[in-house]
Parts: C-alpha cells; structure tokens; sequence
C-alpha cells in the first residue's frame, strides 16, 4: 500500500474535482464537507474523470456522460457498465492523503 499526500484540504472546495499525482491516476473529491478518492480513469473508455462534472455524489465523464457514484464507484449510467476503484482517504494535519494498492 501506498499513501499520497494530495493537497490541503482547505485547497479543495465543495463540489470540487482534483488530479492526484499517481500512480494509478486518482481522483479526489470534496462532497459535502466529506473528502473522496476514486479511480480517475472512466471504466467505460481510458478517459480522466477529473475532466468532467460533479453532481451532487456523482461524477459525469465528459467523453460520453458515464455517471460513477463518488462514495462507492458504482457505475449509475450507460455507457459505462463496470464500477471505477475507491480509495481510502485521510486527513491528517489539515492534509489529504490517499491509500493505494500496491499493484
């Protein structure tokens, strides 16, 4: 397992979308006051998440409008049928780390 520092928490805004540098490429949300981590690769074609639209504890990939739940990585909407990884985050010292599987 690896674990990455993201940024500042107080640097990612509610309703914010945020490339982590890694490896996977990772996503990190701020949904409501609760900070997320997800694959930030679209299961439905290799396209980055981070590039598209939050809705509510959604994220909507901007190449063909796949919808993924942030909290679960479910896949909510055609085309994309396969759910997206999730990470484990943590706040420490006003900081966002995230955990990563070792691949």
């Amino acid at each position: 397992m690896s674990v990455i520092r993201v940024c500042p928490v107080a640097e990612l805004k509610e309703g914010e979308v945020r490339q982590a540098s890694a490896e996977p490429p990772v996503a990190v949300y701020n949904i409501g006051g609760e900070v997320y981590a997800t694959s930030n690769i679209c299961s439905h074609d290799h396209f980055f998440l981070s590039d598209g639209y939050v809705d509510d504890d959604r994220i909507e990939c901007s190449l063909h409008f796949a919808q993924f739940c942030i909290r679960t990585g479910e896949a909510m909407t055609a085309p994309a049928t396969a759910p997206i990884a999730t990470y484990a985050v943590e706040i420490r010292d006003g900081d966002i780390y995230v955990s990563i599987p070792e691949t």
